[in-house]
Formats: structure tokens, C-alpha cells, sequence
């Protein structure tokens, strides 16, 4: 199969961007001064911006934008002013996460195309066939996916796959993780991770290691497997990273995937794909910090994949020389000069499809030495630092003719000028078909903007539990809605409703066990609460007529995704556990389930921390680490699905708050138990109805607790 490949170029500033253009990029991703989720990189201003989509657009290449973080309510506001310059000039797509965004760009935005974030955490065909139908052309799926996944992606729904081929790899599918936001208040979701993943854990028994700092991505040896799996633009990671890196990065990836593609035409197949030990060496030199790997295409996860210690020397080649600002990017030119006595010079330039004419001085008589037209010619193509090269040139001269040179001079560069400013015009747009005042309807943007709320009323208290012992200690203290996985059994209670909680991820292994499950999944539970797309698009693929409700990591950070969800038939929603008071009283949660204890999950990972430091019993279970504080975090193994959950090292407890909490009047108050002991949840569920049903003042009735974000939020 003959197919081009697209080497997408990560760009943190200009400078990466040039390198990126003279390394061979045909496209570059980079973010812009709001809503990018590496809030820490240079970043462009508008400005530079729009001259950034004007260069790539001359030299035929694409940008697209990082819009990747989940968007509050406020900053819908912002969106269509933020993104209508770079719309106009032209804009290649969009990468997004939140789906109040998608939502908001589809409408008005309309010939933007935008492409589904890994932070959406994609896992399989159902996940994106559903985004497909907000228009999402391309998907980023998750970079835990096999080469087999993405291929089945690709061939199943049509979509363009973009997918990570070098640079750094997270332990946590990328959306799933609030290590970082609960820990130290610099979400990810928002572009400011911290990293607390590549800081030293242990496990009982074990000296401390970097038990979930992945080695980087190199796929340079395996390019043919993900050019015939049918994968469309190769990613590189790096925004953060230097010129050098990414000039030496993307030039080595070009290079391998031109070789590979001149391999097929020339009906070769793998076995002549060969890359020098040279380019190896150069291509990993340039960054090395944890070593390299092939990262989840041929395998699931596995110590290997594990950088245990921090190297004592890294390098990330900031020190080195600068061979790609030596590279002159100047596109192919074509041109014919007119010059007739008595007439004014004509100039005519092409690049592509595109053409220019410009008109100069009159052409006069020469009085004594006329114009050679090889002096002519050598004066034309003095293009200088311009974006163009004259490829062919042809020069007309009529008569005995003569022209300053200085007019000669205005003339080419007004025909470089005229033919840089055709070329711009084939991919700028006009306004969107809206006003700001249009965008921005039904957004309040008064100082303070909340919500008003139906004030202090009853809500419901309802319970999440991992094992019988819980759930039937959760029932015994007159909880009505229980929360539970597939593997607690219950017998039914009068006055109880029992909602099925589906796995964190669901990919194409759990798919074939649930659907053998069904039939007995509809009889059994009285509703279901989906934690992914792809659990919602099975639960319509079969037609599901019970309640539907989505859990927290389907993230309602604003309006416009809260009416989405109420749109697509999901009952009730959970609140979002990063946003503040006033910002969860600004969306208004009344419908909303809200999480008011509970240690909650801060990382979702196919990494298994067993299988790490010891190996995996395929039992499941939950094990224990530890910080380098000591303060312990529990981790519970999902072999059959094989992923595990880390949990935060204290437990959210909002008892205490509860008349704070009445006044966001959420529907239901949700408490989450994972390891605790019956007597535990005993304890919590009295508390809890004593403060919430009878208004009775409350003591935390344990020491190290956390508030999560319900003051602070996130930035």
C-alpha cells in the first residue's frame, strides 16, 4: 500500500518551529497563550501566532493548535475571540479534550477541523465512532493502545490516526490522572502537571524507586509496522523541549519514514528497512533522561518499559550546535519578466497552483548600452532571505531595452510580495458566521456569574463500595443508592438501587466479557454509571434503556458540557472533584451527583506497579506505596482488565462543610469506599447522615484528611 505519512513536529516557540520546517515537518502542533496543556512552554502570542500559520502556510506544511484542557465556564467566554485569528488566518485544526469545547468549536467554528486529544482517552472504535459524530476528523487515540487497536481503529471507522512515535510516555492514560492536581494543586488537566509520577515510590518491603517513570518512546526501528497498520501522522512529543531536539528528532523520522515509503513503491517490503546504528546514536543522543523504548505497540506494559533510576548525567542537546539554522527553507519558484520598450515590466511569478503578476516602472530605450538579459536574469534571482528561489526563470526582452536596477528590485519583491500574499489567501477564512455576543449567549460574564441555586433542600446519600463487607454495612445504614463493580454480589433490598459501576477502561478485551454479560447486566442492576465514551456507545449500541450516569472522570468543567451530557440521555452527572465552590455553584450541580468523601483516584494506569516490583499473580487485589514522605497511597490491580487505580493517600471528608455543600443543593451526596473496613463505613455513614439529614455539627473522626479542591480548584 503507497500512502504518505504526515511527521507531526512538536513547537514550544518560533525557534522550534523553523527547526521543525527545515527538519522536514509537515505539520506542527503548538500552543497559544490559553487552554494548552503545557502551560509551561514558551507558547506563542497572537501575533506570532498568525505570522507562525502564514510561514508553514507558504512552505506548504500545517499547524495545529493545542486547545487541550478542560475549559471553565468563564473561559467559554473567551474561546471564540481567542481562536477567531488564528480561524481567519487559517488555522490547519484544533486538538481538544473537552467535549463542551468540541461542542462549542463544531458550532462556530464549522470549517475547523478538530481532532480528539489523548487526554479524551480513546481506547477503541466505539470511543471514536462516538466522537465522529461532532465532527472530529482525526483521533489521538491513547498511547497505551497495540499496533492491533489502532489498526482495527482505523480500518473500522475511517477516522485520521494520530499517534505518539517518539519522546516521553506518562504512566497514566493521559486524562485520568489527578496525581498531580490533588497532591500539590497544578492539575494536568490543565496543563501544569508536575510530575509527581517520576519522584521515587516504594513498595512494603522494597527500597524506594521510580516505580512509574516510564523510559521515553523510540518507534524509529518499527516505522514500517506503523505505516502499514495504517497510522496517518506520526506524533513526536516535546513542547517543552529544544530546537536542537526537535530538529534532530523530526529529521530522523522523516528520513525513515521516505525511506520506507520509496521501499513500498518500489514493491520492497520490511526486510530491506534498515536504520544506520549512526542515526540511532545521533537520534537518542539528543535527549536522553530514562532511557528508550517501544512503548505499548508489542506489549501491555512490563518493568522494561520502567526507568527504576534517575541517570546521573541527562542531556537534552541545549549545549550542542545549531546545523538547522544554517538550512535555508525556500520554496520553488517560477517566473517570466516581460520587458518591452514603451510598455511597463511585467512580472509574472508561480509556486504550485498559484500565480502572481505585478507591474513595474515603463520599459524605456537604453541611449547607450542596453540590458543583457543575463544581467537581468542574475539581478531577478537575488531573493535573499525571502521564502522563495527562482526555479525557472525566463526573461522576454522586446527592443534594445533599459530599466534601473532599483526598479528591477521594487519589481521582484512586490511579485514576491503579491505571490506570498496569494498563497496566504487559499487557506484564510472569513468570520465564522458569528458575532462574539452570538458565541457567548447563555454565558453570564458579570464579576461574579453564579449560578443561583434552589438554596439548602434535601439530597440523597449514596455510596460507592469495592466489596461485599462494605455494601452490606452501606445498606445497614439506610444508604438508597449503592454503586458497586461487577464482581460484588448483592441480594436485593427494598428501597435500594443498585447502579452497576463500569470498568475505568474499556477496551476490546472487557468488551467481549461484557457482552456476554448483557442480558444479565440489564436484568440485574436498576441503572449503570459509565467512567469512559466507549462505555456510553456500548450501552447504546445495545439499545440500554435504563438510567445512565457518568462518574467524575467525564469531566463537567462547564455549561456547555453539562447540557451535552443531559443531551445524550445521561441522567446525572458527577460533579467535577477540581473545581471550587463558586465555580461548581456557577455551572450549577443541582442535577449532579457531588462526591463528598472518599479516597479518591488520582491515577489510572496500564502500568502495573506488582508486575514492576515483583510480579503479577494475576489475582488482583490492592497493594500499598509510599512517597518519599512516607504518607502511603493504595493501588488496586484490575487484572482482568489489567489496569490499576491509585488512590490518594488521605481521604476526601466534607462532613464537617455540609452546610456549604447544602447550598450547591446537589442532587446527591456520593460516598466512596475503597479499603475501608465495615466499622469504617459504618462510622462514615453515620457521620454523614447526622450531618446532612439532621443538620448535627460534625468532628472528622480521623486525623489526616484533605478537602480536595472543593476551596482551592484548580488554576
Amino acid at each position: 500500500m503507497n500512502r504518505d505519512v504526515e511527521i507531526l513536529a512538536p513547537a514550544g516557540s518560533m525557534e522550534c518551529l523553523r527547526a521543525a520546517v527545515a527538519a522536514g515537518a509537515d505539520a506542527i502542533y503548538l500552543g497559544g497563550t490559553k487552554f494548552g496543556a503545557r502551560a509551561y512552554a514558551q507558547n506563542l502570542s497572537e501575533e506570532d501566532l498568525v505570522q507562525a500559520i502564514e510561514y508553514v502556510h507558504i512552505h506548504g506544511r500545517k499547524i495545529y493548535m493545542t486547545v487541550n484542557t478542560l475549559l471553565k465556564d468563564r473561559e467559554l467566554n473567551e474561546l471564540y475571540a481567542y481562536l477567531l485569528p488564528y480561524y481567519k488566518a487559517g488555522l490547519d485544526g484544533v486538538i481538544v479534550q473537552d467535549i463542551g469545547a468540541v461542542k462549542f468549536i463544531g458550532e462556530y467554528f464549522p470549517e475547523m477541523p478538530v481532532h480528539a486529544s489523548t487526554q479524551m482517552t480513546i481506547t477503541n472504535t466505539l470511543g471514536a465512532d462516538f466522537l465522529k459524530r461532532y465532527g472530529i476528523t482525526r483521533v489521538v487515540p491513547a498511547r497505551e493502545l497495540s499496533l492491533k487497536e489502532i489498526r482495527d481503529m482505523k480500518k473500522q471507522t475511517g477516522l485520521e490516526m494520530e499517534c505518539f512515535v517518539h519522546g516521553a510516555l506518562c504512566y497514566c492514560y493521559s486524562g485520568q490522572c489527578l496525581l498531580s492536581s490533588m497532591i500539590g494543586g497544578r492539575s494536568g488537566n490543565r496543563g501544569q502537571c508536575a510530575q509527581p509520577c517520576r519522584l521515587p515510590y516504594q513498595t512494603e518491603g522494597k527500597k524506594p524507586a521510580d516505580l512509574m517513570s516510564l523510559k521515553d518512546l523510540c518507534t524509529i526501528d518499527i516505522l514500517p509496522e506503523l505505516i502499514d497498520a495504517g497510522i496517518d501522522s506520526f506524533k513526536i512529543e516535546g513542547r517543552m523541549k529544544q530546537p536542537e531536539y526537535v530538529y534532530t528528532v523530526v529529521k530522523m523520522y522523516r528520513k525513515y519514514a521516505d525511506q520506507y515509503l520509496k521501499l513500498q513503491k518500489e514493491g520492497k517490503g520490511k526486510s530491506s528497512y534498515h536504520v544506520s546504528e549512526a542515526d540511532k546514536r545521533e537520534l537518542l543522543a539528543t535527549y536522553q533522561r530514562r532511557g528508550y523504548c517501544e512503548g505499548y505497540y508489542y506489549q501491555h506494559n512490563g518493568k522494561d518499559m520502567v526507568s527504576l533510576k534517575r541517570p546521573k548525567n541527562g542531556r537534552d542537546g541545549s549545549a550542542e550546535e545549531k546545523p538547522w539554522q544554517d538550512i535555508k527553507v525556500q520554496e520553488k519558484i517560477n517566473g517570466i519578466l516581460t520587458l518591452s520598450v514603451g510598455n511597463r515590466a511585467k512580472l509574472t511569478v508561480s509556486c504550485g497552483d498559484v500565480t502572481a503578476e505585478c507591474i513595474g516602472q515603463e520599459v524605456q530605450a537604453a541611449q547607450k548600452q542596453p540590458l543583457d538579459p543575463a544581467r537581468i536574469e542574475k539581478q531577478m534571482r537575488k531573493t535573499g532571505n525571502t521564502e522563495f528561489t527562482f526555479d525557472n526563470l525566463e526573461i522576454l526582452v522586446e527592443g534594445n531595452v533599459f530599466l534601473p536596477m532599483q526598479a528591477l528590485n521594487e519589481l521582484r519583491r512586490e511579485g514576491i510580495e503579491e505571490l506570498t500574499e496569494q498563497i496566504q489567501m487559499q487557506y484564510r477564512r472569513e468570520e465564522a458566521g458569528c458575532g462574539m455576543k452570538t458565541a457567548t449567549a447563555g454565558f453570564d460574564s458579570d464579576a461574579d456569574g453564579v449560578t443561583e441555586t434552589a438554596g439548602k433542600k434535601e439530597c440523597c446519600i449514596s455510596a460507592s463500595v469495592q466489596n461485599k463487607a462494605q455494601l452490606d454495612t452501606a445498606v445497614n445504614s439506610k444508604i438508597r443508592y449503592i454503586y458497586l463493580e461487577e464482581d460484588v454480589e448483592f441480594e436485593r433490598e427494598d428501597g435500594v438501587q443498585y447502579f452497576l459501576a463500569m470498568p475505568y477502561i474499556f477496551r476490546e478485551n472487557t468488551i467481549k466479557r461484557y457482552e456476554k454479560m448483557y442480558t444479565e447486566i440489564e436484568k440485574k442492576y436498576d441503572g449503570i454509571l459509565i467512567r469512559n465514551w466507549e462505555s456510553y456507545a456500548w450501552l447504546k449500541q445495545h439499545e440500554y434503556q435504563k438510567e445512565i450516569r457518568s462518574d467524575y472522570n467525564l469531566y463537567i468543567f462547564n455549561r456547555k458540557t453539562k447540557e451535552e451530557l443531559r443531551r445524550l440521555g445521561i441522567a446525572r452527572g458527577t460533579a467535577s472533584v477540581e473545581l471550587n465552590d463558586r465555580e461548581l455553584a456557577r455551572i450549577g450541580i443541582e442535577e449532579q451527583v457531588f462526591i463528598a468523601y472518599g479516597y479518591q483516584p488520582v491515577m489510572i494506569s496500564a502500568g502495573c506497579i506488582q508486575k514492576t516490583s515483583a510480579s503479577c499473580d494475576g489475582k488482583g487485589g490492592v497493594l500499598s506505596i509510599s512517597d518519599r514522605y512516607q504518607k502511603k497511597f493504595a493501588v488496586r490491580r484490575y487484572c482482568r482488565d489489567c489496569y490499576n487505580v491509585m488512590y490518594n493517600s488521605a481521604p476526601l471528608f466534607l462532613a464537617d462543610k455540609a452546610e456549604e455543600v447544602h447550598a450547591l443543593a446537589p442532587a446527591e451526596l456520593r460516598l466512596d469506599f475503597t479499603t475501608e473496613s465495615s466499622g469504617q463505613v459504618k462510622e462514615i455513614c453515620h457521620a454523614y447522615t447526622l450531618a446532612f439529614e439532621k443538620g448535627c455539627k460534625i468532628e472528622p473522626p480521623m486525623q489526616d484528611y484533605t478537602r480536595g479542591h472543593f476551596k482551592r480548584g484548580v488554576k
